[in-house]
């Protein structure tokens, strides 16, 4: 999708790239290859066949940090299918207290596809493991991590890099237009819970871990167990969503009419 994306370049939007696309322009080599396009100047579009070819390069490159300024975050699920197989999936539990009024985070999962790791409070959650492990991919894919997570863990650990595009699929969702947190879009799209963790929210989070500081090895166990759940099906619903935002596009239709 991120090649058939114009709305990166200045004074262009969702219309004038689906126009782009009805014109048969529907990638970047399209566009520079095109002599001339209606309602661009010879000026404006050597400037953004520049642009483009320097993109183009950044993204051969597998350049994540270029694209995480480069792209407006509303676009960034733009980028899931060119960064999916070095993508982790992150979600935290917290004690339920905000940055700077005694919050602090709990459990920390991240998934790749293949494993879920995952950081505890005095065992081995610190901002040099994070890193260690973060610093292996391009992207990030989360459910109003944009907002929460990501924000949180930034300001309770300092020296914590997260430069890379971000994914949150609360706000695909939104602009899907479909309702709900993250529990109900499961329930409505089909994606499966183990039992135990079946009904679990955050306010148990809470409980749970106030419990396994008290000496509950059960509660920690399930603790963990719900972060995994979240965590690893936020991959499953990720692909799900970009699927229906770039049907929403209307890219498709063009690539399958064939009309370059």
């Amino acid at each position: 999708m991120i090649k058939n994306t114009f709305c990166i370049l200045d004074g262009i939007g969702e219309k004038l790239e689906r126009r782009l696309w009805e014109e048969g322009v529907l990638t970047w080599e399209d566009f520079r290859n095109s002599d001339r396009l209606f309602g661009f100047s010879h000026e404006k579009k050597s400037i953004f066949d520049e642009r483009l070819q320097i993109d183009a390069m950044e993204l051969g490159a597998g350049n994540a940090e270029y694209f995480d300024k480069r792209i407006k975050r509303r676009e960034h699920w733009r980028l899931f299918d060119f960064f999916k197989d070095q993508a982790v999936c992150l979600d935290i539990e917290t004690n339920g207290l905000p940055p700077g009024s005694g919050g602090y985070a709990t459990v920390v999962g991240l998934y790749d596809g293949y494993d879920y790791k995952c950081f505890i409070k005095g065992e081995n959650l610190n901002a040099a493991n994070l890193n260690r492990e973060l610093e292996k991919y391009k992207y990030i894919v989360t459910f109003y991590g944009a907002v929460f997570d990501v924000p949180f863990l930034l300001r309770t650990f300092d020296g914590l890099k997260l430069n890379i595009p971000h994914y949150d699929l609360c706000f695909a969702s939104r602009k899907l237009m479909m309702k709900g947190g993250l529990k109900k879009l499961e329930v409505d799209l089909g994606i499966g819970r183990e039992e135990s963790v079946q009904g679990l929210g955050g306010y148990e989070a809470v409980k749970l871990w106030e419990s396994a500081r008290r000496g509950s090895h059960d509660a920690m166990d399930l603790l963990v167990k719900y972060n995994k759940e979240d965590t690893v099906n936020l991959l499953q619903l990720g692909t799900i969503l970009y699927e229906k935002l770039k049907q929403s596009t209307g890219i498709e239709e063009y690539l399958s009419c064939g009309v370059a």
